[in-house]
């Protein structure tokens, strides 16, 4: 008789009382070197959960890779790429899970170098505690204040100050307390509400599971014991309902269900919920889940809601309940860490992305830069890498959401460059702007198709872009006449023209610029709304700013004129005197010198200018414009392209 493979009641017992268990999330962050690999190899090591072959292997990679001579180098555990080992530091967040008989455990182990800043807060963006580890030999550094600055931002409120290697400094107990003090006057204003301060040597084990005995002035707890009995448990269910719908499921006529993982609160069958941006009213049908339908489900469920009603419901939407609605607003303050190379620039276009919500999104105003040593508000036009800021945000649909302070999941987003799709920026939102729930849309009577029919023409924005002494404006300004003489209706916004008056208050640096760019294709919108043909003759160096223009216009409305003429003949034509300064560094960010220009990739007319005229250019410009209205003539008469 074969052997059956069901569990035994003595494993079933043991699965159930670790159901039971409490769960922490926690990390470790700090300054480089500071030992936050080795605490979390020992802790792993000490409460048993290394088996003997992960012993054996660990004691040749020590041998091999290990900064720690004959003893076991438990770094290693978890510095687990090999440039991690080979440069003795961590790059990438790594996660463990382990257990003790009172409580479970899964913690981070976050990198201390500056440049991996982005990784620290993306294993802050989860944790319910932090251990910020110090170097006793070091003191408070930078990096921990800018580790203890985001866990703050990110919502974390019990904070472990592990002041490590407490052993090199001979157990000194002034070290400790001046360190404790030195911490405790930076963090004051950081809305912690435990800091527990333990001395510890991560590499010995001193106060990591087990009371040192060289330390008979500490009578504060270890740092298991702390973990074990910590609270930190925070009343997600109690919150207000929140449900991120991520998937419309509709597999037949007969089902259309809400797909998502409840982000707080609970839903039981019969109850009321609303959905947060068009405000429509509905009841929970069904509850659907992997094991058949549910009688209630809380957070962190993953579920699928049947409504009684056909309400239109999309993702990126949120049902929630109708006692406590979230905010819905396209602007909003929000605190902002800065993962990119590139700075933060006011005025730049990004893709903002909720828990499932995406939209375009600009930063109007960097209200201040957040100074990572004393917690100073300092005035701030861009944000560097690794730099927090508080900053307005308006986006180009509303969003909903709650504050960061109200619920961490609901409030958070994300910053993703619109060229590269790297995630540049990680946001808390603080609140609406009051004026966004002011100002709506005007609905109009005379719109943009009855104005330009009136001009017997189809609106456009033909953008010139080139370097300083392309000639745009050459070209440009004989395109107009050549238009304005076959009887439309034209306007040009020049670069230098647009600065005595509307941009007279920018400067040329990259912030500048783009601020610049911002407004002129506002502007240059207006007017194609107002049927007008439209030429914008500006260098408008940065892609991400020709793109964002782009999508301000309506579709086929945009015609980017790439004016390629090298830099060395704009630098030999120098009409103006700029570049013979620019390369002798008496005019400084210009264009092509030490600004740089991002050539488009895929203009719709590349405009090639050595060995031609700029009456060949103007000839070239509108042959394509008239092309292009004889094929939409055809698609509007029902004749296809």
């Amino acid at each position: 008789m074969a052997k059956s493979l069901a569990p035994t009641d003595g494993v079933r017992d043991y699965l159930a009382a670790q159901e039971k268990k409490s769960l922490l999330r926690f990390l470790t962050c700090g300054s480089v070197d500071d030992g936050k690999s080795t605490l979390i190899g020992r802790l792993l090591s000490d409460t048993k959960q290394i088996f003997e072959d992960q012993l054996a292997a660990l004691e040749r990679d020590s041998r091999k890779h290990g900064t720690t001579g004959d003893d076991i180098d438990f770094a290693l555990l978890v510095d687990g790429l090999e440039a991690e080992r080979e440069q003795g530091i961590t790059i990438d967040v790594a996660y463990r899970f382990f257990a003790t008989p009172k409580r479970k455990f899964i913690v981070a182990d976050t990198p201390g170098h500056e440049q991996y800043t982005r990784n620290m807060a993306t294993g802050a963006s989860t944790a319910d505690l932090a251990i910020v580890l110090i170097d006793a030999r070091q003191g408070v550094l930078p990096q921990t204040r800018r580790h203890s600055i985001i866990a703050s931002l990110l919502g974390i409120r019990h904070i472990v100050l592990a002041v490590n290697k407490i052993d090199l400094v001979g157990f000194d107990q002034a070290v400790f307390e001046r360190i404790t003090e030195a911490y405790g006057q930076f963090s004051r204003d950081l809305g912690f509400q435990t800091i527990v301060p333990i001395p510890m040597s991560a590499r010995y084990g001193d106060n990591v599971t087990s009371r040192s005995d060289s330390m008979a002035w500490y009578s504060g707890p270890t740092l298991i014991e702390h973990l074990e009995t910590v609270s930190v448990e925070e009343a997600v269910v109690e919150l207000p309902f929140r449900f991120p719908v991520q998937y419309v499921n509709r597999p037949n006529l007969d089902f259309r269900g809400f797909a998502g993982t409840i982000a707080s609160g609970s839903v039981a069958q019969g109850d009321e919920v609303v959905v947060a941006k068009s405000g429509k009213s509905s009841r929970v049908k069904r509850i659907v889940s992997y094991g058949g339908d549910l009688a209630r489900a809380a957070a962190g469920q993953a579920i699928t809601l049947v409504l009684d009603d056909e309400v239109e419901i999309s993702r990126g939407n949120m049902l929630v309940s109708p006692a406590a609605r979230p905010q819905v607003a396209d602007q909003f303050a929000a605190n902002i860490v800065w993962f990119d190379e590139h700075a933060l620039l006011p005025g730049r276009s990004y893709i903002l992305r909720t828990e499932t919500d995406q939209t375009s999104a600009t930063v109007t105003d960097l209200k201040y830069r957040i100074n990572v040593n004393d917690f100073a508000h300092e005035a701030a036009k861009s944000l560097d890498m690794n730099e927090v800021g508080i900053c307005n945000i308006s986006t180009r649909t509303p969003i909903a959401f709650d504050t960061f302070a109200e619920n961490r999941t609901t409030g958070a987003f994300i910053l993703i460059d619109r060229i590269s799709n790297a995630t540049v920026g990680a946001g808390m939102i603080l609140h609406s702007l009051r004026r966004a729930e002011n100002i709506h849309w005007q609905s109009l009577d005379v719109g943009k198709r009855v104005r330009a029919d009136m001009k017997n023409q189809r609106p456009a924005v033909f953008w010139f872009t080139g370097l300083s002494g392309s000639g745009k404006s050459t070209i440009a300004n004989l395109f107009e006449k050549k238009l304005f003489a076959t009887g439309r209706h034209t306007y040009i916004l020049d670069g230098d023209n647009v600065r005595h008056g509307l941009n007279r208050d920018l400067g040329f640096t990259d912030a500048d610029r783009v601020e610049n760019i911002r407004r002129v294709a506002e502007v240059a919108r207006l007017m194609a709304d107002a049927g007008l043909i439209v030429i914008v003759s500006f260098i408008s160096p940065f892609s991400a700013e020709r793109r964002m223009a782009r999508e301000l216009m309506a579709d086929g409305e945009f015609i980017e004129v790439f004016v390629d003429t090298p830099f060395e003949e704009c630098a030999r034509r120098d009409p103006k005197g700029l570049y013979a300064r620019a390369l002798n560094g008496e005019i400084k960010n210009f264009t092509g010198v030490d600004s740089p220009y991002e050539a488009p990739e895929k203009p719709e007319i590349h405009l090639k200018t050595l060995g031609k005229s700029a009456e060949q250019m103007v000839d070239a410009l509108e042959h394509w414009l008239n092309e292009r209205d004889i094929a939409e003539d055809q698609y509007d008469n029902g004749g296809g392209i």
